[in-house]
């Protein structure tokens, strides 16, 4: 039986405002643990600024230097080898996209991968959210979409907007918990992110009953998957892929029991693990390596601590280590509080980085940083945080210290993390927690002057 344990513990994803709001007011149950200890102090080099809110950056690594920005309102905006910001967006799918909430919303252009072979054949992917079908519930929201573009033939600098191709269609309860995240592994195939759903504790309208969706392994929510794009017609299952021949499951899903995996990353280096920032709900957060078939615990886990959606601010003494099927629930690498060991607030959603590889900080090497959204939902508050791996495969979170702040925080609303092809980490950001107006800025992580 898994029960309340110690230690740092994950916390809810990039959720609805609302939700998070209520969630704050139900911490109880396990007691807040203690604050990490602070590390190293960095800078923010601004890069580009101007954005609405930025979400996603992505390297062509197609030789070009090229950085492609992904801003959550429809558009991906090119900087170039010089820095530059380009004037005229690599692609706008704004018209294609579902209306988002200008105070507060999840949903909108999410994620961006281009394949391997870029430099030769165009192909990139993208996942975003679309108005539903006519024929959809009522009462559902939304659809997550993962389609194919190609680069147009006459200019580099923009995508072909009649290319796109439909590959993946995922009907949406609610507006919240899309996930998004698009990446090539180093098997070439390509990884998607998708959150459970929406609303909270996985048991709203369209969630599975007295199963949640991240545990149904008959719905693609809530979940990672991988395909493989390069064998024709829309895309392939892999050979390997761990529920391909499973007749109870959809052969797409590649690990389940997430919540809402906002952000993950490949390591550049090392053995290339998959790391996934799955954020938490009342009082948790946490980051998981994935692995082919495991189950990551949500919603009988939040983090290490067992779950329940009849009182989600208050953990039970045990809970069941297992799934439905009887494999066990696979624990976090790191995890920790909304709340300090004081009582005081520490961070609200975990934002998935990157596992750094760049020359920038010689003692970071296989470090993964990340981030916390803020502190709270009022003032711009997110934290920089990195974990660092022992011989046992034991990971201790620390605080980076930004330079130049009063309180050592980014004073900002943190989005997201990129790298590009050295190895070097970017932090996207924006000053309000909606998507409008243009404080979204584009940062390096680089040593303080």
């Amino acid at each position: 039986m898994a029960s309340c344990k110690s230690g740092f513990n994950s916390a809810p994803s990039f959720s609805c405002v609302v939700f998070a709001i209520v969630g704050l007011g139900l911490l109880s149950g396990c007691p807040s643990l203690p604050t990490p200890p602070q590390g190293a102090e960095v800078a923010l080099q601004l890069v580009a600024d101007g954005f609405v809110s930025p979400v996603g950056f992505v390297a062509a690594n197609d030789g070009s230097g090229r950085l492609f920005i992904l801003d959550q309102v429809g558009t991906v905006h090119i900087i170039d080898a010089n820095g530059n910001l380009k004037t005229t967006p690599f692609l706008d799918l704004r018209d294609r996209m579902v209306e988002l909430m200008p105070d507060f919303d999840e949903r909108g252009l999410l994620g961006l991968a281009f394949h391997p072979n870029y430099a030769a054949n165009g192909r990139f992917f993208v996942f975003y959210n679309a108005p539903k079908d006519a024929d959809a519930p009522p009462e559902f929201d939304s659809e997550s979409r993962v389609v194919e573009f190609r680069v147009s033939q006459s200019d580099p600098d923009r995508a072909d907007s009649n290319s796109e191709i439909m590959l993946l269609d995922i009907l949406k309860p609610q507006f919240n918990h899309n996930g998004g995240q698009l990446a090539f592994g180093p098997d070439g195939y390509l990884y998607v992110s998708v959150g459970d759903g929406g609303g909270a504790n996985d048991v709203d309208v369209g969630h599975t009953p007295d199963l949640g969706n991240a545990q149904d392994k008959t719905t693609l929510l809530g979940k990672i998957l991988r395909i493989d794009v390069d064998s024709g017609g829309l895309y392939a299952i892999p050979a390997d892929n761990p529920f391909r021949d499973d007749p109870a499951a959809l052969p797409e899903i590649w690990a389940l029991g997430l919540r809402n995996p906002w952000r993950f990353s490949f390591d550049a280096g090392g053995e290339q693990r998959l790391f996934v920032g799955d954020a938490g709900q009342d009082i948790f957060e946490e980051v998981d390596i994935v692995e082919s078939g495991e189950n990551y615990g949500w919603n009988i886990m939040e983090g290490n601590h067992c779950f329940t959606p009849v009182q989600p601010g208050s953990p039970p003494a045990s809970c069941p280590g297992v799934d439905a099927d009887g494999n066990p629930l696979i624990d976090p690498i790191i995890e920790y509080s909304h709340l300090k060991e004081n009582g005081e607030p520490f961070g609200v959603a975990v934002i998935g980085g990157y596992v750094y590889r760049g020359s920038t900080f010689p003692g970071w090497s296989g470090h993964y940083v990340f981030g916390d959204y803020s502190t709270g939902f009022v003032e711009p508050d997110g934290r920089l945080l990195a974990a660092e791996e022992a011989a046992d495969g034991s990971w201790t979170m620390r605080e980076l210290s930004v330079a130049g702040t009063a309180n050592g925080r980014a004073g900002r609303f943190i989005l997201g993390f990129g790298q590009d092809t050295d190895g070097e980490v970017y932090v996207l950001t924006t000053q309000v927690i909606g998507p409008t107006g243009t404080t979204g800025r584009v940062f390096k992580l680089v040593p303080p002057s």
